[in-house]
């Protein structure tokens, strides 16, 4: 499974196994918090900022947009973000280029579609609760990509990376994001389900 460049690369072994004659088959899962579909805390980028446990439902559960972007587009910022109906209480989920990968079984990208600082500004000063992106990061891998995360979770915005929008077009969808709740941790691996309205 790809995962972030010195992220600990995920493992999933069985510790008991019925075939070795145990009662039961039980599997430890190692992995950093930020592998595959997952959510990124505000203490991820804020110092004191809140821990995943802290995620609000009522942002995890609701309506949801999803913005696809033209698949030219290398970078998302604010002048790729006028004009789309993007307001206060949005939750926005961007398909991208980064989507028509199979990503989930390949080496890291470093060239996949992020947001930029202007992007997140944007966004913060349109006041959305919550942004998903179709890789492993919000932010762009070169350049501003941690002003990018401070910018959306210092603005309260809760960030959902990794999402595999394959099959999904551009509309109006329920969403249901829910994490593990995990005290303190900065992310945490999430189940993100949406249904078209």
């Amino acid at each position: 499974m790809v995962h972030w460049p010195g992220d600990p690369e995920p493992n999933f072994q069985r510790a008991m196994d019925m075939d070795r004659g145990d009662q039961a088959n039980v599997t430890l899962c190692r992995m950093g918090a930020h592998t595959g579909t997952h959510m990124d805390a505000p203490c991820h980028f804020v110092d004191g900022g809140q821990g995943i446990d802290q995620f609000p439902l009522e942002i995890g559960i609701g309506t949801a947009k999803v913005i696809g972007m033209p698949v030219e587009t290398d970078v998302i910022g604010r002048r790729e973000l006028q004009g789309r109906g993007i307001s206060a209480g949005d939750r926005v989920l961007f398909k991208t280029r980064n989507s028509n990968r199979r990503w989930d079984n390949q080496d890291f990208a470093t060239d996949y579609v992020g947001i930029n600082r202007s992007g997140a500004e944007f966004l913060a000063e349109a006041g959305v609760k919550l942004v998903g992106v179709d890789y492993l990061s919000v932010g762009v891998f070169e350049g501003d990509g941690a002003e990018t995360h401070r910018t959306l979770l210092g603005a309260g915005i809760w960030i959902v990376e990794g999402l595999n929008l394959v099959e999904v077009s551009e509309g109006a969808y329920d969403l249901i994001c829910l994490p593990l709740r995990i005290v303190g941790s900065d992310g945490s691996p999430a189940r993100v389900v949406l249904k078209r309205r």
